[in-house]
């Protein structure tokens, strides 16, 4: 069968980028059709290549966070390097950069040149603090953006320092946003006449806007949100239980009538018909007597029949999983969340599936994270290099 064409067949994308925000925004392009041109250093390339686990010298994320990438090597430091770049970014819809604000001005790359060269393209643009203000010209990893954009505050227990997630979230929230922005510039550049913009995504401001209500309670009230443990206050009860097998349970029941289901699984029919528990408002003014009865009950209980108690009441629950917990579970499993590939070398090895899922155009790994420089050849030959001025390049350490 014909496989159908992915949504963003079609798109030419340009990622001057390492590590982790734009490397991933552009991911996410490619895995939805889009053609991606990776531009790497020729000394070494992408750092993430190097990061965490290797596998024959060659990091296991590097081959998920440019699945469907192309890699080209070229030298920004030399001029016939930034005209490399130039070239295809006159024939590019979308360039994502995380540079730190001001580096691509210095090298001729900034916007004003390239939309110069391309007045339609969108160009995304990730850093720490934004393109503009008086931070924009510091370095900021997602590690501040958490710190800054509030997430790094509320996040631990109270009686202990802030604490971060396991993984580098704010950079992966910073990426999201600007694949949201670059699909909105690509829709107005669509019924607006062809023009580009760009999309200026600070990591902070990422991270910020994930705040729910801390705003408005603090400006209004003079609240501010503290850290709070595996609780929500206002929100009860919605909580992390070990059971009997030293297994950890999380347990959402907060609506009126999970609530009420789960008190009748624990045999507690006077508190499910307590007028005064009947909404999240009453529960949290009990929170600490709610949290010991359900800390009670799950401990009383291995982890497999806390659960199955559980789901027989229809009360939204689930083990906190490991890697090892997915790689086992029918929904993973069933929603192909693992997807087989095969490493250089003929290992085979299991990758995250793709997110989302689209009935008719879906997403899709053609190919792991490439070679340094594996495409260098075959894209200057697009571009219209000769094979003689491809070697000269090489030749001078621009390719």
């Amino acid at each position: 069968m014909t496989q159908p064409a992915k949504p963003l067949a079609g798109l030419k994308v340009v990622e001057l980028g390492t590590l982790i925000a734009g490397p991933f925004a552009s991911r996410i392009l490619a895995e939805f059709g889009a053609e991606v041109i990776k531009i790497e250093s020729p000394d070494g390339g992408d750092p993430l290549r190097k990061w965490r686990k290797l596998y024959e010298g060659t990091s296991l994320w590097w081959y998920v966070q440019s699945r469907n990438k192309r890699s080209v090597t070229v030298n920004l430091k030399h001029p016939e390097g930034v005209e490399v770049v130039r070239r295809l970014v006159a024939e590019a819809d979308i360039v994502v950069e995380n540079f730190r604000p001001g580096v691509l001005e210095k090298l001729g790359l900034g916007w004003e040149a390239l939309s110069t060269i391309n007045p339609g393209l969108i160009m995304v643009r990730l850093s720490g603090f934004g393109q503009s203000g008086p931070m924009a010209g510091q370095p900021g990893f997602g590690a501040i953006g958490e710190s800054m954009g509030g997430l790094r505050y509320v996040t631990g227990f109270p009686d202990r320092p802030p604490v971060k997630t396991g993984i580098s979230i704010g950079d992966s929230i910073a990426a999201l946003w600007g694949v949201i922005g670059a699909l909105m510039a690509l829709r107005h550049r669509e019924v607006a006449g062809g023009k580009g913009q760009v999309v200026d995504v600070a990591l902070y401001e990422a991270v910020f806007s994930m705040m729910e209500s801390l705003v408005p309670e603090f400006d209004v009230f003079g609240f501010v949100r503290e850290r709070t443990g595996n609780i929500m206050p206002g929100i009860t009860p919605s909580n992390t239980h070990t059971t009997r097998d030293g297994k950890h349970v999380a347990i959402g029941a907060n609506g009126d009538a999970i609530f009420r289901r789960l008190m009748l699984a624990m045999d507690r029919a006077d508190l499910a018909d307590d007028p005064t528990l009947t909404d999240n408002a009453g529960r949290d003014a009990r929170r600490d007597e709610i949290y010991a009865l359900i800390d009670a009950w799950v401990a009383g209980r291995d982890e497999a029949d806390a659960l199955a108690a559980l789901a027989a009441a229809e009360v939204p629950a689930s083990r906190v999983f490991s890697v090892a917990d997915m790689f086992a579970d029918p929904q993973f499993l069933a929603r192909q969340m693992l997807e087989q590939v095969t490493l250089p070398g003929g290992q085979p090895c299991r990758i995250p599936g793709i997110v989302p899922k689209l009935s008719e155009t879906p997403g899709g790994t053609e190919w792991l994270g490439p070679a340094l420089g594996e495409h260098t050849d075959e894209v200057l030959s697009a571009l219209g290099y000769e094979p003689h001025q491809i070697a000269a390049l090489r030749a001078a350490g621009t390719v």
